[in-house]
């Protein structure tokens, strides 16, 4: 697989000399935050260690509103207090100016030396950037991307597959152990029809030249699904064997194992080419089916009885809750064992979560899927918290996501009312988006856009999705999706390509911070808004929101844009000034870099 380790890539070794530990890198916010409570505790010692609730301002590069609040609960004059604090605070290497404004707010000004030096400190760091790692990481499972034996990817899978993706590469960066689970649909059933069928006719499923493509192994999977479920519906003696074999599956008979295996492998032909088109990791030890639990039901029905969790109703095992009631008013119960000893979801997911908190050691258990399984999943980590096997140190959460709907507002369909297939989908936003390169391409070869092409049109998909929180729905218009213009990964792609265009322009003319220097208000705006990568990382991460990123990258490439429209970098009026501008263009292209890799989005050198 052609796949791009996104967080261990090497970047380029920056041109400052010496080492800087990421730890140390403390962000302009949080040293700001530290003179103002500082002030603040003195100013009123009552008030112990009071937050002074800084964000970023127009008016000033960041206000302080946390007076106000400390006033009313002091019974001070908080315009007073504003101005004691302010008699408080060490200015000088970090703090320019700060003023007190209405009825007491703080604005408070940086030094331009401060916002230079903090860059030169992250730029030091290499790749990191000055993210400091988790103090307390944990492991994570992850479960996301759940496609289905013997059936085709279609849109409903992709959210699954690219919202999981990111929140594994933000929650691998900042520190945490992160186990990947694709729990594939590979059991039930109707393999019974497809395995009886596979037995009557033995060469289906055989390679006669060699490797296939997914494209040809999904092909050959329908075909074969198509003409069993022909002979299943006309023959009813077929039908019986077919049930028989359903038995068989879930006896562990040796001859349908073997069989229920071809199916199995034939499908990840078909999935790994689609991750791979999605330029995804996934890997063998990553994919644990429904089949991976089965060992464990019966146990899990066990525990859950013997407790009191689960009771028997009409013949079934059930858990009720008193919170879930139907329609009629009556109670609605997680069926974990159907009155005719078969099971259902409930108990291979009860039993997912005894593997994943007591074997793999998990702290917390994410589901990425679709929000209208949410009643499901709520019942099955209310269930696993009465069992004990939840608890204040083993959370799990669903990362509900809602639905991707076309540009008519409508859950996305084909014109005959079908759903879409994934692949499909994806090759059209690579036909789009290398028409969108090749118009621009001054100076790529046919081979470049054709990469180019694939790296913009994946991205732009993703990108889509990723801007979006993921538990509302979206709109799929890929006409906006690779436009140049507006809230697109095309645009993130063509900042970053911008930049090393120039870095290449410049020769043999090298970045460097000089601290020494003035800032115009577009270098400062662009400075400030760098600084605050770590803190949105480390937010993206712990609220599971690629979308905070995305948010974030947006607004730096508008910044990057305003930037450089406003201040000539190689023709800037001295040479230390080219240099601290093409400085500020290296660590927004690094940032600009980093970011998207993690939401695994590729950002090429030229386009």
């Amino acid at each position: 697989m052609g796949y791009w380790v996104f967080c261990t890539e090497k970047l380029p070794e920056p041109e400052q000399n010496g080492t800087h530990s990421m730890a140390s890198v403390t962000s302009l916010t949080a040293s700001v935050h530290q003179r103002l409570a500082d002030a603040l505790s003195a100013a009123l010692p009552e008030a112990g260690s009071a937050d002074p609730l800084l964000r970023r301002s127009d008016r000033a590069d960041f206000q302080a509103n946390g007076i106000l609040a400390l006033a009313k609960k002091a019974k001070a004059n908080p315009r007073e207090l504003a101005t004691q604090v302010v008699a408080q605070v060490e200015s000088g290497d970090v703090i320019k100016d700060i003023e007190v404004s209405g009825p007491g707010f703080l604005n408070v000004t940086i030094t331009d030396r401060a916002i230079t030096e903090n860059l030169a400190a992250r730029y030091e760091d290499g790749a990191r950037l000055g993210v400091p790692v988790a103090d307390h990481p944990g492991t994570t499972v992850i479960d996301y991307a759940q496609p289905n034996v013997a059936k085709e990817m279609h849109v409903g899978h992709l959210r699954s597959a690219v919202i999981g993706d990111a929140v594994v590469q933000l929650l691998e960066f900042t520190g945490e152990t992160v186990v990947r689970r694709h729990h594939i649909g590979d059991w039930g059933t109707q393999f019974g029809m497809l395995i009886q069928y596979l037995i009557e006719h033995p060469h289906e499923l055989d390679h006669k030249g060699g490797a296939v493509s997914g494209e040809e192994a999904m092909s050959n999977l329908n075909r074969l699904y198509k003409a069993a479920r022909t002979i299943f519906d006309s023959d009813e003696e077929f039908k019986t064997r077919a049930r028989r074999r359903v038995v068989d599956l879930q006896a562990g008979e040796p001859e349908t194992l073997a069989m229920w295996q071809k199916f199995v492998d034939e499908s990840k032909i078909y999935f790994y080419s689609v991750f791979d088109k999605l330029d995804m990791e996934i890997s063998d030890a990553d994919v644990v089916g429904e089949s991976g639990y089965n060992d464990m039901l019966d146990e899990t029905c066990r525990l859950l009885e013997e407790s009191g969790v689960a009771v028997r109703s009409d013949g079934a095992l059930c858990v009720f809750f008193d919170d879930v009631k139907g329609p009629d008013g009556n109670p609605v119960p997680l069926i974990v064992r159907k009155s005719d000893g078969g099971y259902g979801y409930a108990a291979t997911d009860l039993s997912a979560i005894r593997d994943r908190v007591f074997n793999l050691k998990a702290t917390s258990l994410i589901y990425v899927v679709d929000a209208r399984q949410s009643l499901h999943f709520k019942m099955v980590f209310e269930t696993a918290r009465r069992a004990g096997w939840l608890n204040d140190d083993v959370k799990a959460h669903q990362l509900a996501f809602g639905t991707v709907l076309g540009k008519d507002g409508k859950p996305f369909k084909t014109r005959e009312g079908e759903t879409v297939r994934l692949v499909d989908l994806l090759d059209e936003a690579v036909e789009r988006a290398s028409a969108v390169v090749r118009e621009k391409a001054l100076d790529l070869s046919e081979a470049e856009i054709t990469e180019r092409g694939a790296q913009v049109g994946i991205g732009a998909v993703k990108y889509a999705d990723l801007s979006t929180s993921a538990n509302r729905d979206y709109k799929f218009d890929l006409d906006q999706m690779v436009s140049l213009n507006g809230d697109t990964s095309v645009y993130l792609q063509y900042a970053y390509a911008r930049i090393q265009s120039i870095l290449r322009k410049a020769g043999e003319v090298r970045p460097a911070a000089h601290p020494e220097l003035e800032l115009t208000g577009a270098e400062r705006a662009l400075g400030l808004h760098i600084d605050a990568f770590a803190e949105v990382v480390a937010e993206a991460a712990t609220e599971y929101a690629p979308h905070k990123l995305a948010a974030y990258l947006y607004q730096l490439a508008s910044l990057y844009t305003t930037f450089y429209d406003k201040c000539p970098v190689l023709k800037a009026e001295t040479p230390q000034q080219v240099e601290n501008r093409l400085f500020l263009c290296d660590v927004t292209a690094r940032t600009l870099h980093q970011g998207m890799a993690l939401l695994g989005i590729r950002t090429p050198e030229r386009l």
